[in-house]
């Protein structure tokens, strides 16, 4: 894809969320996720890529002790849809017996996240939470009725980019949550 058609998806975007409803988003998260999870000694999971930039700014608002780790698992790549879970790195830290809590930019149908859920339980985790900064509005969960423990924003279903969402590799940058045109 040529860094024009690139600048073209942002001008033509649709902003749904703005930078400064996402970081209050972020803020009142981080609320709930210490009221929860402050006495638990939690191992936070970042899911790269997407998790990165909301990983980022959660935990400066978490003031607890806590360890951080990451994983990077994906089905899309540059792409805009895709199928089986591709691992590339797995938690590093040893899970059992510790709460976890996965960080990730997005709940669209949920396969990523029930899978890494899946493998810290496998890991000896005693329990397992979701955090997600968007969280998509549909039936197609991997689960029906699936949701995230804590969520920063519920949006439609469209193809959405920013704030650590991707559009085909690039845009995880863009400041708020956009919707591309006609997708």
């Amino acid at each position: 894809m040529k860094i024009k058609n690139m600048s073209t998806v942002l001008t033509e975007a649709d902003l749904l969320v703005t930078e400064a409803e996402v970081g209050a988003a972020i803020s009142r998260m981080a609320q709930e996720i210490t009221a929860q999870l402050k006495d638990t000694n939690p191992i936070l999971i970042c899911v790269m890529n997407g998790g990165l930039i909301f990983t980022g700014q959660l935990l400066t608002k978490l003031v607890f002790p806590l360890e951080v780790d990451y994983v990077h698992a994906t089905r899309y790549g540059h792409e805009i849809s895709g199928a089986g879970l591709n691992w590339i790195v797995k938690p590093q830290l040893d899970l059992k017996g510790r709460t976890v809590l996965l960080l990730d930019d997005i709940l669209d149908e949920g396969v990523t996240l029930a899978a890494i859920a899946d493998f810290c339980r496998q890991q000896g985790a005693t329990a397992v939470h979701m955090a997600a900064l968007v969280e998509k509005l549909h039936l197609r969960k991997v689960t029906p009725g699936m949701r995230a423990d804590f969520t920063g924003i519920e949006v439609g279903d469209r193809f959405l980019f920013g704030y650590g969402l991707d559009y085909k590799g690039y845009w995880r940058n863009a400041p708020g949550i956009y919707a591309v045109k006609g997708l």
